[in-house]
């Protein structure tokens, strides 16, 4: 029987403020240069007033990957949680307008955190600071979870970075539970070294028990198994999952499964902001599995969607990614 979504994704509901300033900017500002810092909410005003002119639009690591699933036509739903104000109504909007479903419940507008954000300053040579403010995003509860939505889905795709919310933990456990239950498969993405430091043994855990198909980077793998021999922290992750793809930058990606490794070459281009790099290499690679695509291929349109996202500001696609697929001899 055909479920009514190929993947639904649950992760930070955020929107992306994307600016670009100088280094110099970064230094009078107090923003430490090419990693994620969270921030409070007198931080992220304070933050907002200093830049400059920005873009503002529904992102967060695993909207930005639905989204790209979206784009390609793939039927895809959305777990975040946002309030009843501005930013919340913007997040909402954007996300509906690729096409995904959301329907999780916004917090009420008298709740004393606000719709989180995600600013992000870049420099000129593509790199970008986030300072993130998590919000009502945080409080993901596990009564936020519509266990029919996720029964109805080929997969879930698990957001890292959510595990730092008090309830998220169940929230994802009661996800993988409907998940899993209706015949379903559940991907994860490790997000970020850091996440990957505070969680590594919840982590570890739910790969080894639930995951059946594992994203990271090469900094994030080398942290989940605390090494710095890349190739054996892929053995140690391929004998704990089916799948594992894993982005290496310029070297693109590397995916694993059965006891073979394919490379998937990174698609060269001018960098313009790295921002949602790994979240459209996530979207394509998803949309080229649950499309009946072998892993390999999978791999490389996940590189060309990267490539595709790195190219302009923002993290969601601006050129039809199927054509690109069709242009690199992929579809």
């Amino acid at each position: 029987m055909t479920k009514k979504f190929q993947v639904v994704g649950i992760g930070n509901a955020m929107v992306d403020v994307l600016a670009h300033a100088s280094d110099a900017f970064l230094a009078e500002a107090g923003v430490e240069k090419g990693i994620m810092q969270l921030i409070d909410m007198d931080r992220a005003v304070d933050l907002y007033a200093r830049i400059g002119p920005a873009k503002e639009i529904s992102g967060g690591s695993a909207a930005n990957t639905i989204a790209g699933i979206a784009h390609l036509g793939g039927r895809t739903a959305y777990v975040g949680k946002v309030k009843d104000d501005q930013l919340g109504a913007i997040f909402a909007h954007d996300l509906r307008a690729q096409g995904a479903v959301y329907e999780t419940p916004m917090a009420k507008r008298d709740a004393a955190q606000e719709t989180g954000r995600c600013i992000i300053v870049v420099t000129p040579d593509g790199e970008r600071s986030m300072n993130t403010y998590l919000g009502v995003t945080e409080f993901l509860q596990p009564s936020d979870i519509d266990e029919a939505q996720i029964a109805d889905a080929d997969w879930i795709y698990l957001e890292g970075y959510r595990f730092d919310g008090p309830e998220s933990h169940e929230a994802f456990a009661r996800a993988i539970a409907a998940c899993k239950g209706a015949g379903g498969r559940v991907s994860l993405t490790l997000s970020d070294p850091f996440c990957v430091g505070r969680h590594r043994d919840a982590f570890r855990t739910l790969i080894q028990d639930h995951v059946d198909l594992l994203f990271c980077n090469r900094a994030e793998m080398l942290s989940m198994y605390q090494t710095e021999d890349f190739d054996a922290a892929l053995a140690l992750a391929a004998a704990e999952v089916g799948i594992v793809a894993c982005t290496d930058s310029d070297n693109g990606a590397y995916i694993l499964s059965g006891g073979v490794c394919w490379h998937a070459p990174a698609l060269p281009t001018q960098i313009v902001d790295a921002t949602g790099a790994g979240d459209l290499f996530a979207g394509a690679f998803l949309w080229g599995l649950t499309h009946g695509h072998d892993l390999e291929t999978c791999g490389r349109m996940g590189c060309i969607a990267a490539s595709e996202v790195i190219s302009h500001i923002g993290a969601r696609a601006e050129a039809d990614l199927k054509a690109l697929f069709t242009q690199e001899g992929v579809l």
